[in-house]
């Protein structure tokens, strides 16, 4: 399976009823505290006797025994050193929280600012212990079975998946299938801000959208969020996201038999213009065979796009961002060096009309094969492994965006209806 179909399936396992325990904890908490005129979800100062409850609410939160998962959630939480007054009024309760209310009182925790300042609604507030589940579980489904284990994951033992790895730092473990080092950090962040969304228009946004709408979002309560994600998941595919996985597939028949020992040396000391030009004018005998057979052509993955084009030369402002921010750093990159080189002999041959753009998926593929050459030329790693981590990264990045585009949609779109006007579109939060 395709990684987005193998995401997609552990999606249409997470259905809301398996969320509705946080998902009315959240609610009840926000009653409490918009009752108690909490001004600041961290005020260490706020007297909890100002958010009473009853028995019956108290029930819905606390349990007669432990919960191992509660037990782990709020040990991180003092090991990070977090403040929030939702959990310290959680525990003050007596009795042991369940799981589900813990993990309201954090979501609760992180979004009572945003929800006081009208920049949420409370349907999203109420949502978010759903997404936590949800995207905690797509990360973990995008990683093979085998580095799941009961006390650890990907070789890092529980205690500081929890209670010391941002978020950040787990999807790039997940990715990569080793610690990250801050340059990866720094190239897997700028990755992943830029995949997040084309715009509402976006195929997987669509399909994301059409989901929604087909449940009624003008009746939220019988939108199912996982199934939103599927939407989203099933509207990606090799066009659509895999055009990096196609661009590492690329670059390796490129660089085959290449005496390179590290992708980031700029004193590399192979002829990129040489190797550009040879496969431009192998490219173009190709090209024009193809066209004289009537047979199918050949298409060069990870360059042209459909918006940037028509100019005499060609930028995608998204790989031109990420290439001047890796120049400032001092860093260097030899695929992407090569990509810049090809679509300028692929121009001097005549091959194409003008200059095409670098696009965005090139980023993809020229990122993780400098992150992965060296272990894949070790051998540590298969080329099916590296291939596969290409399109993973770009629904990483898809993940998050779709989750917002699903969250606007249910607090602002109609049944049956996936379209967003123009004078709406402002940022995706």
């Amino acid at each position: 399976n395709a990684p987005n179909a193998v995401l997609a399936a552990a999606a249409s396992l997470l259905g809301p009823r398996l969320s509705d325990g946080a998902r009315e904890a959240a609610a009840l908490m926000i009653d409490v505290f918009s009752a108690a005129g909490l001004a600041a979800a961290h005020d260490e100062d706020f007297a909890l006797s100002r958010a009473p409850i009853d028995d019956a609410a108290r029930e819905r939160l606390l349990q007669a025994e432990p919960d191992p998962r509660a037990e782990a959630l709020l040990a991180a939480v003092a090991l990070r050193g977090a403040r929030s007054v939702p959990l310290r009024w959680l525990l003050a309760l007596g009795g042991h929280p369940r799981a589900d209310a813990v993990l309201a009182a954090l979501t609760t925790t992180v979004a009572w600012g945003p929800l006081q300042r009208k920049r949420i609604s409370r349907l999203t507030v109420e949502s978010l212990p759903a997404w936590m589940r949800l995207i905690g579980t797509l990360l973990g489904a995008s990683v093979d079975a085998a580095r799941h284990r009961a006390d650890s994951f990907c070789d890092l033992p529980n205690d500081e998946v929890l209670g010391v790895r941002s978020l950040t730092e787990l999807a790039a473990l997940a990715l990569l299938g080793r610690a990250p080092a801050a340059n990866d950090l720094f190239a897997f962040q700028t990755l992943t801000g830029l995949l997040l969304t084309n715009g509402p228009g976006a195929i997987s946004a669509q399909g994301a959208k059409g989901a929604v709408s087909a449940d009624g979002p003008e009746t939220p309560a019988r939108v199912q969020l996982n199934k939103a994600m599927v939407g989203f998941l099933s509207h990606t595919g090799y066009a659509h996201g895999g055009n990096g996985f196609e661009g590492v597939a690329f670059l390796l028949e490129r660089f085959a038999g290449q005496a390179l020992s590290d992708p980031g040396d700029a004193g590399h000391g192979l002829d990129l213009d040489a190797m550009a030009r040879d496969f431009a004018r192998e490219y173009g005998a190709q090209k024009a065979a193809s066209k004289e057979s009537g047979g199918p052509g050949y298409t060069i993955p990870c360059i042209n796009h459909p918006v940037f084009k028509d100019k005499p030369e060609n930028i995608d402002p998204r790989e031109a961002f990420v290439r001047q921010r890796i120049e400032a750093r001092g860093e260097y990159n030899i695929f992407h060096d090569y990509y810049r080189r090809l679509v300028q002999a692929l121009f001097d041959e005549g091959v194409t009309r003008n200059v095409f753009c670098v696009n965005v998926d090139a980023l993809i593929a020229t990122l993780l094969l400098k992150l992965m050459w060296q272990p894949l030329a070790a051998g540590r790693i298969r080329r099916a492994e590296l291939e596969t981590a290409a399109f993973t990264a770009f629904l990483y990045g898809r993940m998050i965006g779709c989750a917002a585009e699903i969250d606007d949609h249910l607090n602002r779109g109609r049944n049956m209806d996936t379209r967003t006007p123009q004078s709406q579109v402002r940022f995706v939060a």
